[in-house]
């Protein structure tokens, strides 16, 4: 029985990564009219992860913000968490 516990336990662990995926989720849902338009898609590789976030058209105006702002701040969120967890994280917006 512990066996069979180690085994779910193993392909459960997160990567560091999931937690600033979480984050960015979190916020951009937030942001936009049509979550369930939303989907991330994050890529881990040795020199860190890259998180795309894709959304529906309208709402990739909400998630940049007016001048690039809103999403300055999200990556600068996203990496401090990264950088709490341990690795180096790039946002991008597809729109």
């Amino acid at each position: 029985m512990a066996d069979e516990n180690m085994v779910e336990d193993e392909t459960l662990e997160e990567m560091p990564s999931d937690k600033v995926a979480d984050l960015v989720e979190y916020i951009v849902c937030g942001l936009v009219d049509d979550e369930d338009a939303v989907s991330l898609d994050v890529t881990d590789s040795e020199d860190g992860s890259l998180i795309e976030v894709s959304c529906a058209e309208a709402d990739a105006g909400r998630i940049i913000g007016r001048r690039g702002r809103t999403i300055k701040a999200i990556r600068t969120l996203a990496r401090a968490l990264g950088q709490r967890v341990g690795t180096s994280v790039e946002v991008e917006i597809l729109g």
